[in-house]
Parts: structure tokens; sequence; C-alpha cells
């Protein structure tokens, strides 16, 4: 079994599809890193000292720092998701634990399904975030526009692992080939935050079997978890059991109760 070499990273990072996409690779491969939280809120990065590593101002980017095998010292800038995994496998993977040798027919289909999440699944499912949970104001052209497209693109997911499972003749099948490569990594975390988005994943059966299926990895749980624990799921679940609460206090006709809990749900206590 093949080594892999002591390496010295920092992954700039924050809680997001994109963000976990990086973490949950790393994570997969064993490789030591350091976490640098980037706290997109307050516009980090934007700031000159980060724009240096991703001229862009987005998350996630790596500096790789590991000397080159005759000692050397090295700096390397690696920014979008998608390179930043490619690279990590390239360098990293010696033995295609998450991809397929160098110009193998499975590792051009691992990149055809990287560069169709990247242009397509992570765009649109990026804008029916942005209609159904952060416009100003809610455009219901917007929101079903863009979710639309979403479950479109899932159930071309749903699609492909179905035909994998069918001509590998059995359940458990992965995007390309005979294993979880960066292409399910890369797909898998934008569908697990398909609730974010107003869309349910649970329609498509092969699909949600899939997710549920990565996040039962150990290393991906702990991917999830970087830069800080991983709560959107926890949080909608407890959002929809208030507003659930709610409802059964107006169907009963308890208006003090229902206003309390009216209240509560308001706070997001």
């Amino acid at each position: 079994m093949a080594k892999v070499p002591k390496t010295d990273i920092i992954l700039y990072t924050s809680c997001t599809p994109n963000g976990q996409k990086a973490s949950i690779t790393l994570e997969e491969l064993g490789i030591r890193y350091e976490v640098k939280n980037i706290e997109i809120s307050k516009n980090v990065q934007k700031e000159e000292w980060f724009l240096k590593i991703n001229p862009n101002g987005r998350i996630p980017a790596i500096v790789d720092r590991t000397p080159t095998p005759d000692g050397k010292a090295r700096e390397k800038r690696i920014f979008e998701s998608g390179a930043l995994m490619l690279y990590l496998c390239q360098k990293y993977d010696p033995e295609n634990k998450l991809n397929y040798p160098y110009d193998s027919d499975e590792y051009w289909e691992v990149v055809e399904w990287l560069v169709w999440m990247q242009s397509g699944l992570g765009p649109m499912q990026g804008q029916a975030n942005h209609f159904y949970r952060y416009a100003p104001e809610k455009i219901e052209y917007g929101i079903k526009r863009y979710q639309t497209e979403t479950k479109r693109l899932y159930q071309v997911l749903e699609e492909r692992l179905a035909e994998q499972a069918k001509a590998a003749g059995k359940d458990g099948s992965w995007i390309v080939g005979d294993r979880m490569t960066i292409a399910d990594i890369a797909n898998f975390s934008w569908v697990n935050w398909a609730e974010w988005a107003g869309v349910d994943v649970k329609q498509f059966k092969t699909l949600s079997q899939w997710v549920d299926r990565i996040n039962d990895r150990p290393a991906v749980k702990r991917g999830l978890d970087v830069p800080e624990p991983f709560m959107m799921k926890e949080k909608l679940k407890s959002k929809v059991s208030r507003r659930t609460r709610y409802n059964a206090l107006a169907d009963a006709g308890d208006r003090r109760a229902r206003r309390s809990m009216q209240n509560i749900i308001v706070s997001g206590s």
C-alpha cells in the first residue's frame, strides 16, 4: 500500500457546498491539513490578503507548502473547488482511491461529471438558494425557475445512478465505475443541501439512497464539519417542528399559546 506523503496544506473554507467538497476530499484521502475559517458573511474573502490566493474572492482555496520530493521549499495556491479536487488526487492519491489513472476512460468520465456539476448543478442550485432564501423580495418566477432546473439536474443524476446500478447488477452504484470518486463528492456536496434550496431529494429514490450512503462514511462526516459543525439539516428540522406545533395549536383554537409559539418561530429560539 502506497503511503500518503506528509503534507503542509492550508485550507481556506467556510461551511458551504463548495467548501465541503474540499474538506471531504482531504478527509477521504487522509491528508494532513490546517483549516482557516473564512467568514463570508463579513466579506473576509474580499480582503486583499485573500485575493492574492484567489483573485475571484471565493472559497475554497488551498495553499500547499509541502516540500518537493527533493526537499525544496514550495508554496502552491489552488483555487476553484474542481481544480482543487483534481490537484489533490493527482498529487496525493497514488492508489486512485478517489479517481482513476490519468487518461483512462474512467478518468475522463470523472472529469465530465465534475465539470457538469461545476457548470450546471452548482450554479443552478445556487440560484435556487438565492431566490428561495436570500432575495430581498420573494420572486415566484425566480424560485420556480431555479428549483425546476435543480430538479431536472437531479433527474439526470437519478438516471445515471440507476443506469450504473443496472450495469453492475447491484445497488449501491456510483457516478463512475466501481468506487466513490471526486465526481460523487462534488455532486453530493450540493445535493446534500437540497432542503436549503426548497427541493425534496426524497422524490428521487436512487439519488436519495446515494446521498444517504455517502453521508454514512466516517471521512464524509468529518469533512462536513469543517470548519464548523454542519447544522443546516438539524436547524431546518427544528424549524419545521416548531411550525408543526404552532399549526396544531392553531387548529385547537388556543390563541394565547399560538401567539407564544409564533414569537418563538419568528425569533428562531
